[in-house]
């Protein structure tokens, strides 16, 4: 059986663009539930402007009411130099910083230019190895841009270059933004990504058309093993119209288990997880073991 790592983001990209305020009480609470279910690399919010992302605002509250877990990492994500800035003095485990691979998407999620977005992630680099805290870069809208339409494999490759050169990165993360990829196209590019570095791979996809479980069968197939999910489906972007929420912690779990890999998140507790928290935003939970439940059916399932 093969080791995945399973990165729930749903703190943060599963929260972040839900109309209803999440108590910091409940966020800390979802956090604590995570945990308990086997989270150990948890996305715990973003460090972003509070205008921007009304839901973040409390991010600093979040970090410092967290109980620090021996083997549990939680994850900042920044944007920009200020937030890198403040995810370290937040205390954060790892910082996730994101490149957008197109212009247009890097003005509108970011109000910057793929090339400040770049030198954003090269002084996070250079801040994180400091303080010996790892950086994930994650590539956004690396399968296809909502204002630009299709993304080239050179664009992404050319972008994700000299963050490599750098050498400050623990792991590179292609994300799927707004959820048009396809298989081939995930096996494509994360094997030509491979082929130009040693540095570990993680998949972001999210569920707009459905594509999220076939694309992580064809990371797999080339060797990515670390995902990130949201439990019940829930997620989206605030700046990328039309996207729908990542692929579900409890799917991507119960395929990977089925699929013959050891991750350590359990699939049902996740689902209740996920439903709990969907309750407090006052959506229906959008994954596939929410609705028809796990197979083969466990006794607690069963109760």
């Amino acid at each position: 059986m093969s080791a995945v790592e399973i990165i729930d983001v749903t703190p943060r990209d599963g929260l972040q663009n839900e109309a209803t305020t999440v108590s910091t009480e409940a966020k800390i609470e979802l956090i604590a539930r995570l945990v308990d279910a086997g989270a150990r690399r948890i996305e715990a919010t973003s460090f972003v402007h509070p205008g921007r992302v009304p839901q973040m605002a409390d991010a600093d509250e979040v970090m410092a009411a967290l109980p620090r877990i021996d083997g549990v990492s939680y994850i900042g994500l920044a944007l920009n130099e200020r937030g890198v800035d403040r995810a370290l003095a937040a205390r954060v485990d790892e910082i996730n910083f994101v490149v957008p691979v197109s212009e247009a998407f890097a003005s509108a999620n970011q109000n910057t230019t793929v090339e400040r977005a770049v030198a954003g992630a090269l002084y996070a680099g250079r801040q994180a190895r400091a303080a010996n805290v790892p950086l994930s870069v994650t590539f956004a809208v690396a399968f296809g841009c909502p204002y630009e339409g299709e993304v080239t494999s050179d664009q992404v490759l050319r972008t994700v270059s000299p963050i490599l050169e750098a050498g400050d990165v623990a792991e590179l993360a292609l994300a799927d933004t707004i959820g048009c990829a396809n298989p081939s196209q995930v096996a494509g590019l994360f094997d030509l990504l491979r082929q130009r570095t040693a540095v570990e791979l993680r998949a972001h996809f999210h569920e707009t058309r459905h594509t999220a479980l076939a694309n992580t069968v064809a990371a797999l197939s080339v060797g990515v093993r670390r995902f990130d999910s949201s439990v019940g489906g829930l997620g989206g972007c605030p700046f990328a119209p039309g996207a729908a929420g990542n692929i579900s912690t409890e799917d991507l779990a119960w395929l990977l288990e089925r699929e013959g890999n050891i991750h350590g998140v359990d699939a049902e507790r996740a689902t209740e997880i996920g439903r709990w928290i969907c309750e407090i935003v006052g959506v229906a939970p959008r994954s596939g073991l929410a609705s028809a439940g796990s197979f083969p059916r466990s006794a607690r399932a069963q109760s």
